[in-house]
């Protein structure tokens, strides 16, 4: 088994990529999607999240606003940290579930971790390669604000909230550059993946 890492910046087309990865046979465990799980009505994070932030973060079906969570922390350092703090203790425990799970059923599986916020978090030790999705900032603004339906403003303290992209790019160990076509970007990531399969069956 190899586990690699794959971020991005916000907007920059990392779950795509990610999606890419999974149809070729990568095991993809999703942060983001376990980051919604473990925040499910009732459950301890969700019950820490309404103590912490008050009822406005609550949709009348009880789940969790996350736009209007968004609009707390993006603004506010602090706020996030304290986020943070409820959520990634919790999202780290199920990724270690998940990874153990698969290394049983599949030795050389080439698992995926997707981590949006892979580097500010320190969840790097222990990757075989760190995989960057790159697009030029000012491409990563103009895609946020169509995606999200966001003010210029609003998209820059969103993607200011995360290390620059261009940073990223130095810490990654394979970088895909996404700016170009859907075809190109997937050209890209079968050879990397495919490169990752041998070396999984080499490790077993």
């Amino acid at each position: 088994m190899i586990v690699v890492g794959l971020t991005g910046g916000i907007a920059s087309g990392k779950s795509t990529v990610a999606r890419i990865f999974q149809q070729a046979g990568a095991v993809l465990i999703d942060a983001d999607r376990i980051a919604r799980e473990v925040v499910a009505p009732g459950l301890p994070a969700w019950q820490e999240i309404r103590a912490a932030f008050g009822p406005g973060v609550q949709q009348p079906d009880g789940t969790i606003d996350r736009e209007a969570l968004a609009r707390i922390v993006f603004a506010s350092q602090s706020q996030r940290r304290r986020l943070e703090q409820i959520i990634h203790p919790r999202v780290g425990a199920e990724m270690a579930a998940q990874m153990a799970r698969a290394e049983r059923q599949n030795p050389d599986a080439v698992v995926l971790l997707d981590i949006p916020l892979l580097f500010e978090t320190g969840r790097t030790d222990g990757l075989a390669e760190i995989i960057v999705v790159y697009v030029p900032a000012t491409l990563q603004c103009e895609r946020l604000m169509r995606r999200d339906k966001l003010s210029e403003a609003d998209a820059r303290a969103r993607m200011d909230a995360q290390m620059a992209i261009d940073e990223k790019v130095k810490k990654a160990t394979i970088v895909i550059d996404n700016s170009g076509s859907l075809a190109d970007t997937e050209k890209q990531t079968l050879a990397v993946y495919q490169r990752l399969a041998r070396q999984a069956g080499r490790n077993n």
